[in-house]
């Protein structure tokens, strides 16, 4: 985003500062929040309720922060996804329309240190943390930014391991000076970093989803390493301290794995390991990445999984696989697209 700082993703409070040591009134804070979070300007020069020395003056060391993407394939069944240059390094964003919804998932590092075996991303390593800007410029500057309805942390990285980034977004998206957005609107997804997770918890209202794709820690640790340091049970034991069956909901992501995770001894001990935490379960077709022979099962398979599950209490679903035809599986394209840069 250049070598000037951008606006985009300050608080109320830290615009104040900007202004003030800028010899600016101390009320022009609140109308740069208005002009940036309520009619998303582009450049500063559009404030025009800032006098044109005053803009002159933010302009030498500011810029709004907002940024085009750099790449974006449609596929056949509506869903966009696009590619965003950061300081770091490329970063992948997917719009999801779906009847009455239009969900965006939004990436928060570039790269992740968690290195699941399934995950394009995590075989990228780990080059940097998004910054505030870099997360609300997806939100922003996607052509169908005001048809939004949801959005899921379930892009590239690990939400908690850029946590204070990712409780300022929820903060700005969801405060009346910013987006005005219900929290019931965002969901989070983690591995289950357990001190983040509870800090999540506690300072906001938005949704929790936890990657699971196994419920028995020995094979969960063979694909997930962080399985090592925050075990799924351990995970689970900290959820039930807290109440989820009222707005807020907490959900379990499981990618099904053709004889890996499918087996009525996996369904099994999901049934044990999540009896008494009111909670739903997705599950998700697994979506191809090079050098791994991992395959979804069959229709019928999948079927027959979530039916037993659902028999047994627990709400289960089947995710619908969107964006096949354009480099579904998370990092596969800004993989592909690692040196891109602007034109």
């Amino acid at each position: 985003m250049g070598s000037k700082e951008p606006l985009l993703g300050k608080s109320p409070e830290e615009l104040k500062e900007i202004v003030i040591k800028n010899h600016l009134p101390a009320f022009t804070a609140k109308q740069i929040t208005e002009w940036i979070y309520k009619k998303r300007v582009q450049s500063i020069d559009e404030m025009t309720n800032i006098s044109l020395k005053g803009r002159e003056a933010l302009k030498e060391s500011y810029t709004i922060g907002t940024t085009n993407p750099i790449w974006s394939a449609q596929s056949t069944d509506g869903t966009k996804k696009y590619l965003f240059e950061t300081a770091h390094g490329n970063i992948e964003t997917v719009y999801i329309p779906e009847d009455d919804r239009a969900t965006l998932c939004v990436s928060c590092q570039v790269g992740c240190k968690m290195n699941c075996l399934f995950c394009m991303t995590g075989k990228q390593g780990w080059s940097g943390n998004l910054t505030p800007a870099e997360i609300l410029n997806q939100i922003l500057s996607i052509p169908d930014s005001t048809k939004l309805t949801n959005i899921v942390f379930m892009g590239m990285g690990e939400p908690f391991d850029n946590l204070l980034t990712i409780l300022k977004v929820c903060k700005i998206v969801t405060s009346d000076y910013g987006l005005g957005w219900s929290p019931h609107r965002i969901t989070v997804s983690t591995v289950g970093v357990i001190p983040g997770m509870i800090q999540f918890i506690k300072e906001t209202d938005c949704h929790l989803a936890i990657s699971l794709h196994n419920p028995i820690p020995e094979e969960r640790a063979d694909i997930m390493p962080m399985e090592k340091k925050y075990s799924i049970t351990d995970v689970v034991t900290e959820l039930k301290k807290y109440d989820w069956e009222h707005q807020r909901r907490v959900s379990f992501e499981y990618i099904v794995f053709d004889g890996i995770n499918d087996t009525q001894r996996h369904a099994t001990a999901l049934l044990k390991l999540l009896k008494g935490l009111h909670c739903r379960i997705n599950l998700i077709r697994f979506h191809k990445i090079p050098e791994l022979s991992y395959c979804s099962p069959s229709e019928s398979k999948m079927i027959a999984f979530r039916d037993y599950l659902s028999n047994n209490g627990i709400i289960c679903t089947i995710r619908r696989s969107r964006g096949e035809d354009i480099m579904a599986a998370c990092g596969l394209l800004s993989s592909n697209h690692k040196h891109d840069k602007i034109q």
